[in-house]
This record gives C-alpha cells, sequence and structure tokens, in this order.
C-alpha cells in the first residue's frame, strides 16, 4: 500500500491470483456478518450484500485500468530515457540524422503509432504500481494528500478492530472456561463487562488485560520491519478455510437435525447502518489490487475471473450467514461468530470449542503487525519531502508511537467490534473502495486520452467506461456517507 513502485514478485497463474484474491477479500469482517445480517433482516441482507458486491467489483475494474493506464505512461518515460540515451551516444551522422527526423516527426503522432512497430502493448501489466504511486502520478498535491488520510484512516480502523478483536475472544472463551459457561449453562445467558471473571477481576478487567499483553507482545513489531511472512501467511489462511468450513458444516448440521433456533426477520431498516459498514468492509481489496494483480501470468481474461472471484465470494458470504442467522437467534449472535460454537451445547469436542473460540487469536495476531508497518510507512510517505530524510527519533519512535497508540485506545474503550467494522467500512472503507478508485480512473482517462490520442484503447479498460458509471460511483459513495451519518446522530439522539 506504499506509494512506490516496487518489483513484481514472482508470478503466477490466474487461477492462483483468483485464490489469492479471495482470500484478501474474505477476512475479519466476515465473522462480523452473521449478526449484521440477523440484526438488519435476512431480505435486506441479501439485497444490499448483492449491490455492495457488484459496485465493489465495478470499482475494482476502475483500479486495474488505472494500473494499466500508469503502466503505459511508465513504458512510454522508459523509452524517452532510452531514446535521450542513445542521442546522447550517437554520431551526427546523416543517417542518424534521417533517423532523428523521422522520430522528431512520429512524435508529432500520437504515442502509439510510435509502439505499433512491432513493440509489446503500452498497456500491458508489468510494473507493480501501488495506489499511492497512481495518486502521484494522476492526481494533484492534494489529492495525494486526501488519498493518504484516507488510508491512514481506514488502517486506523483496521487495527483497532484487530486490538480489540484478539482480547475480547480471550475474555469471553476463558472467563466463560472459569465459569464453566461451554458445558452446562444454558445459551441464553447474557453478560455485561462488569460480571466476575475470576475472583474480584471483572470481564472488562480481564478484557483490557489481555490487551495490554497483546500490545506489549506485538506492539515492538511496529518500530521494526516486518519481512519474510510467507509462510506464516499461509499456516493462517489454511486454519481460517478450516474454521469456516467448520462452522458451515456444524450450522447446517443443526439446521438438519431442527435444532435451528433463527427466526430472522424479512427487513429492519435500524440494522442497515451497521450492515452496510459491515459489507464494504468485507469487500475491501482495491488498496491491494497491484500486488494481487501484477504478478499474474496471463492478463488476457483477467475481468472475467475477477468476476468469478466476487460470485464465489457472494456464495460464501450468504451461505456463511445464512447458516448462521437460521441456526442462532438473532440476540444470541456474537459480534465474532467464531464464539458461537464455544459452547458445550454446539460442538461437544472440547479441542473444536477451543479452536474456534481462539481462531480470531491466530489469524488476526500475524496480520496486526504487517497492517501496523503499513501505516507507519504510509505516515512516512505523507511527510516526506524529495531529498529529506527523517531524524532517528522521529523515525525510529514518533512514527511507530503514532501508529501503535491510537487504535490502542480505541480498543481500550470498546470491544463493541461491530460498529468498529460499521464504522471504518462506512467512512474510510467508502473512501477507499469507491472515491479513490472513481478518481483514479477520470483522471487516468483524461491523462491517457491526452498523451496517447483519442484512438487508442486501453485493453484493461474497464467493461463500465461510460462516465455515467465514474457518476454513478460517486453519488452512491456520497449517499451512503449522508446516509450512515444521519443515522448515527439520530441513534445517539434516540439514547
Amino acid at each position: 500500500m506504499a506509494g512506490e513502485i516496487t518489483e513484481t514478485g514472482e508470478l503466477y497463474s490466474s487461477y492462483v491470483g483468483l485464490v489469492y484474491m479471495f482470500n484478501l477479500i474474505v477476512g475479519t469482517g466476515a465473522l462480523t456478518m452473521p449478526k449484521a445480517f440477523a440484526t438488519a433482516g435476512w431480505l435486506v441482507s441479501l439485497v444490499l450484500l448483492v449491490f455492495l458486491g457488484f459496485m465493489s467489483f465495478v470499482t475494482t475494474t476502475f483500479v486495474i485500468e488505472a494500473m494499466a493506464a500508469a503502466n503505459a505512461q511508465l513504458h512510454w518515460k522508459r523509452m524517452e530515457n532510452l531514446k535521450e540515451e542513445d542521442d546522447d551516444s550517437s554520431t551526427a551522422s546523416d543517417s542518424d540524422v534521417l533517423i532523428r527526423d523521422n522520430y522528431e516527426r512520429a512524435e508529432k503522432r500520437p504515442i502509439l503509432s510510435v509502439q505499433r512497430r512491432g513493440s509489446p502493448n503500452p498497456f500491458e501489466i508489468t510494473d507493480r504500481v501501488e495506489m499511492g504511486q497512481m495518486a502521484s502520478m494522476f492526481f494533484n498535491k492534494v489529492g495525494v494528500n486526501l488519498f493518504y488520510f484516507c488510508i491512514i484512516v481506514y488502517l486506523y480502523g483496521d487495527l483497532a478492530i484487530y486490538a480489540a478483536a484478539v482480547p475480547f475472544s480471550l475474555m469471553q472463551v476463558t472467563c466463560s472456561a472459569t465459569g464453566n459457561d461451554s458445558c452446562g449453562v444454558e445459551a441464553d445467558t447474557k453478560y455485561n463487562d462488569t460480571d466476575r471473571c475470576w475472583g474480584p477481576l471483572r470481564r472488562v478487567d480481564a478484557y483490557r488485560i489481555y490487551l495490554a499483553i497483546f500490545t506489549l507482545l506485538l506492539g515492538p513489531f511496529t518500530f521494526f520491519d516486518v519481512q519474510k511472512t510467507k509462510y506464516l501467511q499461509i499456516l493462517t489462511s489454511l486454519m481460517r478455510w478450516i474454521a469456516f468450513a467448520v462452522m458451515i458444516v456444524l450450522a447446517l448440521i443443526r439446521i438438519g437435525h431442527g435444532q435451528g433456533e433463527g427466526h430472522p426477520p424479512l427487513a429492519d431498516f435500524s440494522g442497515v447502518r451497521n450492515l452496510f459498514g459491515v459489507c464494504v468492509y468485507s469487500f475491501m481489496c482495491q488498496h491491494s489490487l497491484p500486488s494481487l494483480i501484477t504478478p499474474v501470468s496471463s492478463k488476457r481474461h483477467l475481468t472475467r475471473l475477477v468476476f468469478l472471484d466476487y460470485v464465489l465470494i457472494l456464495a460464501f458470504y450468504g451461505l456463511l450467514s445464512f447458516t448462521a442467522i437460521f441456526c442462532f437467534r438473532g440476540d444470541s449472535l456474537m459480534d465474532m461468530y467464531t464464539l458461537n460454537f464455544a459452547r458445550c451445547d454446539v460442538v461437544g469436542l472440547a479441542a473444536v470449542r477451543f479452536f474456534l473460540g481462539l481462531f480470531p487469536v491466530f489469524t488476526i495476531s500475524t496480520n496486526f503487525p504487517i497492517i501496523a508497518v503499513t501505516l507507519r510507512n504510509n505516515w512516512k510517505t505523507l511527510f516526506h519531502r524529495e531529498g529529506g530524510t527523517y531524524p532517528w527519533v522521529v523515525d525510529r519512535v514518533v512514527f511507530p508511537t503514532i501508529t501503535l497508540v491510537p487504535p490502542v485506545l480505541v480498543a481500550f474503550c470498546t470491544h463493541d467490534l461491530e460498529s468498529l467494522v460499521g464504522i471504518t467500512g462506512a467512512y474510510a472503507g467508502t473512501g477507499i473502495q469507491y472515491v479513490i478508485p472513481a478518481f483514479l480512473v477520470y483522471h487516468c482517462r483524461r491523462d491517457t486520452q491526452l498523451a496517447f490520442g483519442c484512438g487508442v484503447s486501453n485493453k484493461h479498460r474497464s467493461p463500465f467506461r461510460h462516465t455515467f458509471w465514474v457518476g454513478f460511483v460517486l453519488l452512491w459513495a456520497f449517499s451512503c456517507f449522508i446516509f450512515v451519518t444521519a443515522n448515527i446522530i439520530l441513534s445517539e439522539t434516540k439514547l
């Protein structure tokens, strides 16, 4: 997510890229989706999920088009540099003068007329141009600063969600275990933060102790660089899919045996605000597309594969959420869906109970340092000036500290994961998923037309090429912002 051109990395097939993209999108947001579905009603949730999935697909194609346009600009600049080097090293022979005259005449025509003679397509995505670099290429200074502001707010929200989810899961599992909740207490039992956990310690005290331990163990990684996490990420991905598969199968078994307790309403518009934020957060991938798309070896049918990915993700989200809301009553669904399976009346095998209950602890803990380092680097990029360097204290102490402290403070104040995910998705998520891609594709189309001529077509151009779609995405983003803000104000007023 840093604003620079990076190495492409090892190439992989388009189907491997499809799997990577699926893994990226389906993450923490999926675990908060069942409760959001139950709160908003199954019909409203289904319609909104499909529509937001479609909107995310539209803006994903926008980002891919902008990546191709950025590669074309870089390709042409390299040709210009090679031409200048050749001019400097060549002698002024008659043949050289003739060649130069021909080249100058060619320069007066659109760029692609020079490229067509045996050169590769300039719009081929070969360089990994991160979104920050695309913003620098297509936006003015104000636009670039707003881009980094949006990215930074989103990453802060991400870290706050992670910092709250791990201690909350640990509190739920360990406090329930000491009270023998997993075997013997009714599933209807509701706990408050002030209820006892261990001896004189309240549940909220246990949560904050776990938060302190989490911060002390993982916080120091923010002050260093995190590298060589490939095998760790493979392990966590494997654990994630085992957990999702087990939860879906167990819910289906309970429903099949007539033990399903859920009777979700058709529609409840009071829950739409959180559902919207959760769904936006759960479809977030635009900021990581350069890292995913560039190494794909064959991009011939890229748009079709991305569309297939979104269809599969929609099917998965629907399966996970519908099995959840018909298996459990809406008021018994936890913010973190895995915790519904940490009870003996749901899962008889203790090992499975604790694996699912503690699943967020393992997976989120591996992602926290990576997100923290990414946020720290974005802070550095935002304040970086050409040719300047940061003092050691600023580089090694100030930036890591302002990265780590705010999300930990938010997690200290609240562990309401559904609201954290909802607000992060509804505000920063809207900016990253809708606003930034729409402005990127608008400006890249304009710059491409100026540089390459009107008759040139970007081979990775979005199917939604009409300007109407850019306006529609921006109008939708603005409407969502107004709706969510108004909903929050009205909710607070009622309280």
